[in-house]
């Protein structure tokens, strides 16, 4: 099943937000992305229709195994890529709105060599 560029963007927020706070709910999702509750609702229907999130009965919104495996992936994208920005010497807000670009257009080929190439680097 293809996913949308819009989704990877909400479940990569979603782990994030868990990462961070522990717990995750709309209106965190809204804040970190700048989109109103409104469109994080539409989106987090659609998320757990398609069996990538559950909400719990407090709202609070957990990511299911297919939903998590593809926040993984993204984040690591784009963690790894804004890192190899910063290291060219890019600022690092700039860094991470073009790791956001880049993240979901490479191909799997390309981001397993550049982290090939920086591994070393990070050691």
């Amino acid at each position: 099943m293809k996913i949308y560029e819009s989704s990877e963007d909400y479940l990569e927020s979603i782990l994030a937000l868990e990462q961070e706070k522990g717990n995750v709910h709309s209106v965190d999702i809204a804040e970190k992305l700048g989109f109103s509750k409104a469109s994080v609702s539409v989106a987090m229907k659609k998320l757990r229709q398609n069996g990538y999130i559950k909400m719990d009965r407090d709202g609070e919104i957990h990511l299911l195994e297919p939903g998590k495996k593809i926040a993984e992936e993204i984040l690591e994208r784009h963690r790894v890529l804004t890192d190899v920005f910063i290291r060219l010497g890019v600022d690092p807000e700039t860094a991470a709105e073009d790791a956001c670009k880049v993240e979901h257009d490479l191909s799997e080929e390309t981001f397993n060599a550049i982290k090939d190439h920086i591994k070393p680097i990070l050691k």
